[in-house]
């Protein structure tokens, strides 16, 4: 079945651009214009992924985003912004998306991103075994994409769990935010690095004791981040 992309922009031109070119890549799109159809399509359309502009009508882009991850909607949301401000672009991320692109863009670029999500989503979870990881008081059970503090189940967005199992399958080694970005969006994010920071924020507000001093991921400087803790131990649960 084709993967089913809803195109959420307010500028004609820029949704029937995207749509022509992501139909030309076998995607079925749909396209609306405001911030509130996005929710009268859920449940007709089902979209695999969202293309969201910041900037909309009745209910604008950070509104949707943090709407849907209200309602525990892990869709894929790609944020657009004409806003050149990192602090923007942050905010997206903040609550909820997965990307954002900076307008204008090139439609390549776009099917690029949009094809590294669906890369990352189809190849979670892993075959051939449930590997659960446990560092100390932290585990993540890779199958499940599930995580447990002090087992207390800690909810986390899509991007989230894939970097702290990313970080868990590469425990004790440094990892630059370049191979973190390649390994866990799937593409160099054309040198802007600011993506990972943000998820590492997040990561550590979630699972960490105290976020300012973490005993899990710990910020290597002037390289990158490590996941460290106690002792570890690995187990593999084989498929019935």
């Amino acid at each position: 079945m084709k993967k089913k992309i809803l195109v959420v922009d307010d500028e004609p031109s820029i949704s029937m651009l995207i749509e022509f070119n992501l139909k030309l890549a076998g995607y079925d799109v749909r396209c609306v214009h405001d911030g509130e159809a996005v929710f009268d399509m859920l449940k007709p359309f089902r979209p695999d992924l969202i293309v969201l502009d910041l900037m909309l009508p009745k209910m604008d882009g950070i509104q949707v985003c943090r709407e849907l991850r209200k309602q525990n909607n892990a869709v894929p949301i790609v944020m657009l912004t004409a806003l050149q401000d990192v602090t923007d672009k942050i905010t997206g991320l903040d609550n909820g998306a997965d990307d954002y692109m900076t307008k204008p863009f090139s439609p390549q670029e776009l099917l690029s991103r949009i094809q590294a999500i669906f890369r990352r989503t189809q190849a979670l979870p892993g075959s051939g075994g449930n590997v659960v990881h446990e560092i100390g008081r932290l585990t993540v059970f890779a199958e499940q994409r599930e995580v447990r503090v002090d087992g207390k189940a800690v909810d986390l967005t899509p991007k989230e769990f894939e970097l702290l199992l990313f970080l868990c399958r590469h425990r004790g080694k440094v990892l630059s935010r370049q191979q973190l970005l390649h390994g866990v969006w799937d593409y160099h994010f054309l040198g802007d690095t600011r993506i990972v920071d943000v998820h590492i924020s997040h990561l550590r507000d979630k699972i960490e004791r105290n976020a300012r001093a973490p005993e899990y991921i710990m910020t290597v400087r002037n390289v990158g981040y490590k996941l460290s803790g106690p002792a570890a131990a690995e187990s593999v649960i084989q498929n019935a």
